[in-house]
């Protein structure tokens, strides 16, 4: 049976509630500052009701707002209550349940079919060899290279007795999915190298799918952007894509403004936040320059996975 979905009056007494258990009345106008709430206000007294002095706070927060909150508050004070409300937020696939990760293709695009529509199983029928499917249960600290390593192995045996050849080969198959593409690679490179113990940076991932070519639609399509750079799934099911845009983001083939091309663009981005994905875009331009541009990427990822709580060591 579906659950119904999470509404915000519901967030915020969870939020409030969980506050209200977990931090002592002398403690709150700082712990709300530190969550980003407003400050203490005169006339204002956390000591007569703390759910209440939360609850002030959160009344203009939006659901995107008040999710980002919760997962905040997550992972400082892990109450179950407002975990298993937000997991109800749930990781959103196109039945709203994580069922499969289709990426790193590396060549023609995969033919896939439903054999069971009611249950909404998939299955590749072509081109299978060109990309990895990733059908596991998500963990709640999403996916992470380690995850994918054991993935790996056991889906390619000669690994399995040695690690280090394993994740030797699983980057190289990772890394070929970005064929010369040379701002993808450095995206890639400069993630690698922040660690092991982190979520998985997964590239060339298969958001939607359309089985018709873009001739068979004559230019037409119900499904835009079906494949996105790079995709990570961090704590509580979070989830940010990172996307490179070059010049056919926002120019036509004589490198003038396309200004219809943006506007597509702009609406995809609009409905992937609305299913709950973090989008990070990176300028062509910003990685021109290999350098600054290394530095530019480890802050970013730096601080995108400390804000989930996933700490670089």
């Amino acid at each position: 049976m579906r659950m119904p979905p999470v509404t915000p009056a519901e967030l915020r007494e969870a939020i409030a509630g969980t506050l209200a258990l977990h931090v002592k009345s002398y403690d709150l106008a700082a712990a709300c500052v530190h969550l980003g709430l407003a400050p203490q206000q005169s006339g204002e007294d956390p000591f007569t009701s703390k759910r209440l002095y939360v609850r002030a706070r959160l009344q203009d927060k939006n659901l995107p707002d008040l999710t980002a909150l919760a997962r905040h508050v997550i992972s400082e004070y892990g109450d179950d209550d407002l975990r298993r409300l937000y997991e109800r937020l749930g990781l959103l696939g196109v039945d709203g349940e994580f069922r499969n990760l289709i990426f790193a293709a590396d060549g023609p695009k995969p033919r896939i079919v439903l054999p069971d529509s009611v249950g909404n199983t998939i299955r590749i029928v072509e081109n299978e060899r060109f990309c990895l499917v990733y059908d596991e249960p998500l963990k709640d600290q999403g996916l992470t290279w380690s995850d994918l390593l054991a993935w790996w192995q056991r889906h390619h045996p000669q690994d399995a007795a040695d690690p280090s050849r394993a994740r030797i080969t699983l980057h190289d198959r990772l890394r070929r999915s970005l064929g010369d593409n040379g701002a993808e690679q450095l995206i890639f490179d400069t993630y690698v190298k922040l660690g092991f113990d982190l979520p998985a940076l997964i590239p060339q991932v298969y958001l939607h799918y359309d089985p018709y070519t873009a001739r068979e639609l004559n230019g037409l399509t119900a499904l835009g952007r079906q494949r996105m750079d790079f995709l990570l799934l961090m704590n509580n099911r979070a989830r940010a894509v990172i996307g490179v845009d070059g010049r056919q983001h926002y120019a036509g083939p004589d490198g003038t403004a396309d200004t219809a091309a943006y506007a597509a663009m702009m609406t995809e981005d609009r409905e992937l936040t609305l299913q709950g994905y973090e989008i990070y875009r990176i300028g062509g331009h910003d990685l021109t320059n290999h350098t600054s541009a290394e530095a530019m990427l480890t802050d970013l990822f730096t601080r995108l996975l400390h804000r989930h709580g996933h700490h670089i060591p």
